[in-house]
C-alpha cells in the first residue's frame, strides 16, 4: 500500500470513528433524555394511581360503612349456592382493596349488635317515707347463662345483660317445700351482714314450691316454635336446639303430644301433633331442619298458638316453646302486636316459655318480655349441660305452673329500719296498688322452683346511713303496732285455674344482737357471694371496696353439697372476671 492509499485510509478510519464517537454520544444523550421522561412519566402515574387507590379506599370505606348499617337494620340472611349457603354480604360486597383505618368511624362488634333491655341498679329508698316495696316474682336464668357464654369467651358482659335476680335464682337453694299443693310454696327468710359492707345486713326472702314427680306430671300439649332463618346457621344455634329438644321428648310419654311449626321467610308445620312416646317421628322431624332465609316470627308465633289450639289439653299443660337467637325481622308496630298476641292467648290457658340460642344478634330483651307476658320463663342454653338443667333436671318447674300471677309485698319497720335496697327486679317492680289488684300480671311458679330475692337494708341505729334524715319529719308522731318485727312479708298468688288470689303472709322478727355473716347458712353465703358478682359486673356502685377476688373466697368457702358441679362452675367465672 502507498502513502497516499495509507493516508486515505487513515483519514477514513479517523472520520469512521469520529462519527461513531459522536453516534454513542447521541445515544447516550437519548437514553438520559428517555430515562428522565420515562421516570418522569412514572411518577405521574403513581400519583394518578395513588389518588385512584385513596378514592377506591374511600369508596370502599363508604360501602363497608353502608353494608354494616344494612346488617344492622335487617336479619343476617343466607342464599343458595353450590358450594351451600353464603353469607349474603359475601354477594353484596365487591372486591375491593382494604381501606385504611379512619378513627371517626366506628364499625360495631358482634357484641354491641345484641338487645339488652335498659337495667340500672334499684336506688336505695328510705323506709320514713317509703316503707314499702313491692315486685313480681322472676324464675328466669337467662341471664346468668348468657352471661357465663361471654365470660367463657374472654369477654365482660354489658351492664344491661346482668340481672342480679337471675343470677341469684339460677342456683339452688335447701328450702323446705310444703307437704301439700294446697299451699302451693313455703316462704323462708334469713338475715346477716353484707359481705361488702359491715355497716349494711342482708334480708334473704325465698318462696320453695311444691315438688311434683315427673311421673306426675299432668298430661303436655307442647308445640315447638323453631327459627330456622339463616341467621341459626351456627353450630350453637340450630344444631344445639335439636338436641335440646330431643333430650327434652325423650321425658314424654303417650298422654303428650308435640308439634312442630318453623318458621323463616314463612310459617310452616314440620310435625302435626304427634304422641309424646313416639320418638323416631319426633327425631326425624327435627333431624331435617336446616337454615335458610330471613326471619318472621310473627307468623311463626300465631301458626304454634293455632296449633296448640287446636290439641288443647283440658286441666293439661299447653305450652309454645320458642327456641331461637332473638333476630325477628318485624318492625316496631309488628313487635307490639306480638306482644298482645301472647297476653291474649296466656288467657286461653297456653303459656310461652322462650329458648335463646347463639350470639351475634342475640335478643335478650324482646325473648324475655314474650315469656313475662306469656305466663312462661325464659332461658338462654349455651351449652349442653344447660339444655339437661332445663329441660331434663327441671322439666317439672319448666313444665307445670302451680301458683300464677305471684307478687311479693314487704313492708319495712321503721323503728327498726332507716333504708333499703332490692337486689334486681328492676323490670319487675310493681306499684304498692298493683300488689291488691287481680288485673294486674306477675309471674308463675313451676313446681318444685324457688325466688329468692334479697334486700341490703340498714338498720335504724346505725351510724352509717346512706341518706340524710328529713329534717321536717317528727319522729314522735310515728305511731307502730309493732316494735318488735323488722318487716311484714306479704305473698299474693292465684291457684293456675283461678282468678282470685290469695294470701300468705309472715312476719320477720328483728334479731337480737349483732348477726354476723360468719354465722349464717352456708345458702346465704353463697347467695350473696352471687348477688355481689352481679353487682361487680353491673358497675359495683354499692359494693364499695370489695373485689372479684373476695367473691371467690366467699363462694369456695361456701359451696356445700354441689351435686352437678354449678357452683364450682360459678367461682371458675368469678376468676375469669377478675383475670379480664
Amino acid at each position: 500500500m502507498n502513502h497516499t492509499t495509507c493516508y486515505h485510509y487513515g483519514k477514513n478510519n479517523l472520520r469512521l470513528t469520529l462519527l461513531s464517537i459522536a453516534v454513542l454520544a447521541g445515544l447516550a444523550g437519548c437514553d438520559h433524555t428517555s430515562r428522565s421522561s420515562v421516570k418522569e412519566q412514572e411518577q405521574q402515574t403513581d400519583a394518578i394511581e395513588v389518588t385512584q387507590t385513596e378514592v377506591d379506599s374511600q369508596q370502599g370505606l363508604e360501602q363497608q360503612v353502608q353494608l354494616q348499617k344494612r346488617q344492622r337494620l335487617h336479619p343476617v340472611s343466607y342464599a343458595a349456592s353450590p358450594q351451600g349457603l353464603t353469607h349474603a354480604s359475601v354477594m353484596l360486597m365487591p372486591q375491593m382493596p382494604q381501606p385504611m383505618p379512619i378513627d371517626d368511624v366506628v364499625f360495631t362488634t358482634e357484641q354491641e349488635r345484641e338487645n339488652y333491655l335498659k337495667s340500672q341498679q334499684n336506688p336505695v329508698k328510705q323506709v320514713g317515707t317509703e316503707p314499702v316495696s313491692t315486685f313480681s316474682i322472676d324464675v328466669d336464668t337467662g341471664s346468668y347463662s348468657n352471661t357465663r357464654r361471654m365470660l367463657n369467651m374472654g369477654k365482660l358482659p354489658p351492664n344491661d345483660a346482668v340481672r342480679e335476680e337471675a343470677f341469684i335464682n339460677y342456683f339452688d337453694y335447701d328450702y323446705s317445700a310444703p307437704n301439700s299443693i294446697a299451699t302451693p310454696f313455703n316462704v323462708h327468710t334469713e338475715m346477716a351482714t353484707a359481705p361488702w359492707n359491715e355497716h349494711r345486713q342482708l334480708l334473704k326472702i325465698g318462696i320453695k314450691g311444691f315438688e311434683i314427680e315427673k311421673a306426675d306430671l299432668k298430661a303436655a300439649n307442647l308445640v315447638f316454635l323453631l327459627d330456622v332463618s339463616g341467621s341459626m346457621n351456627t353450630p350453637n344455634k340450630l344444631p344445639l336446639l335439636k338436641t335440646s329438644l330431643t333430650m327434652l321428648t325423650k321425658q314424654l310419654d303417650e298422654n303428650d303430644s308435640v308439634a312442630i311449626v318453623v318458621y323463616a321467610g314463612a310459617a310452616g308445620v314440620v310435625l302435626p301433633a304427634t304422641k309424646g312416646n313416639d320418638q323416631q317421628t319426633i327425631s326425624a322431624a327435627l333431624d331435617k331442619l336446616a337454615a335458610g332465609g330471613s326471619t318472621n316470627g310473627e307468623q311463626g308465633i300465631e301458626l304454634a298458638y293455632q296449633i296448640a289450639a287446636e290439641n288443647f289439653k283440658k286441666g293439661g299443660i299447653n305450652r309454645v316453646i320458642l327456641a331461637t337467637d332473638g333476630d325477628f325481622n318485624v318492625g316496631t308496630q309488628s313487635i307490639d302486636k306480638l306482644k298482645e298476641l301472647v297476653a291474649s292467648k296466656r288467657k286461653t290457658g297456653i303459656a310461652l316459655t322462650t329458648l335463646g340460642f347463639g350470639q351475634g344478634n342475640y335478643n335478650d330483651g324482646l325473648m324475655e318480655q314474650l315469656a313475662n307476658i306469656g305466663n312462661g320463663q325464659h332461658a338462654y342454653i349455651d351449652n349442653i349441660n344447660e339444655a339437661r338443667k332445663v329441660l331434663v333436671d327441671e322439666l317439672s318447674s319448666t313444665m307445670q305452673i302451680i301458683a300464677k300471677d305471684v307478687k311479693i309485698q314487704v313492708e319495712f319497720n321503721p323503728q327498726q329500719v332507716a333504708e333499703y335496697r332490692l337486689i334486681g327486679y328492676q323490670n319487675r317492680v310493681l306499684a304498692n296498688e298493683d300488689f291488691n289488684n287481680d288485673k294486674v300480671d306477675a309471674a308463675e311458679l313451676g313446681a318444685g322452683h324457688s325466688v329468692t330475692a334479697l334486700y341490703e337494708i340498714t338498720l335504724a341505729n346505725s351510724d352509717h346511713k346512706q341518706i340524710d334524715e328529713l329534717r321536717y319529719q317528727s319522729k314522735e308522731d310515728k305511731k307502730l303496732a309493732t316494735s318488735n318485727e323488722l318487716a311484714f312479708v306479704k305473698v299474693r298468688y292465684k291457684q293456675p285455674d283461678a282468678e282470685q288470689s290469695k294470701l300468705i303472709t309472715q312476719a320477720v322478727a328483728t334479731p337480737k344482737g349483732e348477726l354476723p355473716l360468719s354465722q349464717a347458712s352456708q345458702d346465704f353465703k353463697f347467695a350473696a357471694a352471687v348477688a355481689g358478682f352481679a353487682q361487680l359486673l353491673k358497675g359495683a356502685k354499692y359494693t364499695g371496696d370489695w373485689q372479684y377476688e373476695d367473691c371467690a373466697k366467699l363462694a369456695t368457702a361456701n359451696k356445700g353439697i354441689d351435686t352437678f358441679g354449678y357452683r364450682s362452675e360459678f367461682v371458675q367465672l368469678v376468676n375469669n372476671a377478675a383475670a379480664l
